[in-house]
């Protein structure tokens, strides 16, 4: 049968903990709690903790896809729930998430019994690594629980009906899943209409665009992506269309409304100050004469008719968004793990965020009344592309010896090159920094670790 192992952890969670317990009972909570360096997908899932529900994963064990079943087998709100295995990569799974009420707050105990497959062999082989891989995973949850507990605690707010645009991308997916976590409904903004009632269709008509009535919040983030390929001029226009002209057409409609929402978050991007070398920028610096910076401007200026109809409305101006799962990051991955190096001279400022702290950073001007205008959503600490690429490869363990030759960049990829790899662009985040928001991270190996799962919480036990 073998030897059952145990691990246990606990963290200390800043609500109450029937506040804890809700945010991990909410639609979306799976998903968001899932580290992003593992490749798991939800198949199946009712949404409910009660006994008997059960999730379907896909998960990988050695590069093989296996199916994990789970089957809920308590659950005493707001006290505990816990889950077996059904059938999956372990022998066996047992595992009780645990609340208890301290102080003003509560403490959040997860305990795993589990056995690894084939005996003493499987022991041997593949002991060392379950262990590791269930400590980095309760390092990331427990974390990332505690700060989304913490952005709640930080930015108390009434329940809100929030309308998303881009709600399936990298940024908007994450934000939906926090802001339902939070206990806010979500309706997202789609370009078609279909058969989800919960969706609006807000540039199919006026009927459509009526649903925004009970809105209270609109984040538009949806956008052509600009690095999918060479910028040929037909795609420029879209790239520019599908920014400037939606976002027009969505702010038209917004200002007709006779219960119009309160505030709109416009995505926008630190692009819009160009190449400026050295030169710190705040959001007040002048914009770039490129392509992406005209862009930008235009993007913001299609914002007015939401600005003069009285809707309070933030132009959020995204830097580089860090994710393993998509951007840059996930990019410059597999040319850092063959010890790949700086772009260009290296010397180009990146302004950067994780993207934690973009959709934190999202909730605070969202629940700040005296926010309003340009907002750049960037960390304290710039950094240079020389000194990116040596400290990604320093968490990688990896050297940072073969740089990319400007010229082959711009062979490969054209002016997409310059505008987005070669730029120079050192921003500072002036509005937030004055607002108070609290970051969740601002060291750029501390965000490589969490991001990439280098981090490791040891059992209690």
């Amino acid at each position: 049968m073998g030897h059952i192992r145990e691990y246990a952890a606990t963290v200390s969670l800043p609500v109450p903990m029937e506040e804890a317990f809700a945010y991990h009972e909410r639609p979306g909570a799976l998903k968001r709690l899932v580290p992003p360096w593992e490749s798991v997908e939800i198949e199946r899932s009712d949404g409910s903790l009660d006994v008997g529900s059960r999730v379907v994963l896909t998960t990988r064990v050695f590069g093989y896809p296996v199916r994990w079943v789970a089957e809920h087998t308590e659950y005493d709100p707001p006290h505990l729930f816990a889950d077996t295995q059904i059938s999956g990569p372990f022998a066996s799974w047992d595992h009780r998430h645990e609340f208890q009420s301290e102080g003003v707050g509560c403490s959040l105990k997860d305990q795993i019994a589990y056995r690894v497959p084939l005996g003493a062999l499987g022991a041997m082989l593949g002991g060392g690594k379950a262990l590791k891989t269930i400590e980095r995973m309760f390092a990331f949850r427990h974390r990332l629980t505690r700060d989304d507990l913490q952005l709640h605690a930080d930015r108390p707010t009434a329940a809100m009906r929030i309308a998303v645009s881009g709600s399936s991308g990298l940024v908007g997916g994450q934000l939906k899943s926090l802001l339902t976590l939070l206990g806010h409904e979500v309706r997202p903004l789609v370009r078609s209409i279909s058969q989800d009632s919960n969706e609006i269709a807000v540039w199919n008509g006026e009927e459509q665009a009526e649903k925004l009535n009970d809105v209270d919040v609109v984040f538009h983030l949806a956008g052509k992506s600009i690095a999918d390929g060479r910028w040929s001029d037909s795609v420029k226009q879209e790239i520019r269309d599908s920014r400037v002209v939606k976002t027009r057409e969505l702010c038209e409609a917004m200002a007709k409304l006779s219960h119009k929402p309160k505030v709109l978050i416009c995505a926008s991007a630190t692009g819009i100050y160009g190449d400026q070398g050295d030169q710190v920028l705040d959001e007040g610096s002048a914009p770039g004469d490129d392509f992406l910076s005209g862009v930008a401007q235009e993007w913001e200026e299609a914002c007015l008719p939401a600005v003069e109809a009285g809707i309070r409305v933030v132009n959020a101006r995204l830097g580089i968004v860090l994710s393993p799962t998509g951007g840059a990051l996930q990019k410059m991955l597999l040319p850092a793990k063959f010890a790949g190096g700086a772009l260009g001279t290296g010397r180009q400022w990146w302004s950067w965020m994780a993207l934690d702290d973009v959709i934190g950073a999202f909730y605070h001007v969202m629940t700040d009344d005296s926010i309003s205008g340009p907002v750049n959503f960037v960390t304290p600490n710039p950094i240079t592309n020389r000194e990116f690429a040596s400290t990604l490869a320093r968490v990688l363990s990896r050297p940072a010896i073969f740089p990319a030759p400007a010229f082959a960049l711009r062979a490969a990829l054209g002016e997409m090159a310059d505008a987005l790899l070669l730029a120079s662009t050192r921003v500072e985040p002036g509005v937030l920094t004055k607002a108070g928001y609290r970051y969740r991270f601002t060291d750029l190996t501390q965000t490589l670790r969490y991001l990439l799962g280098c981090e490791r919480l040891d059992s209690i036990q």
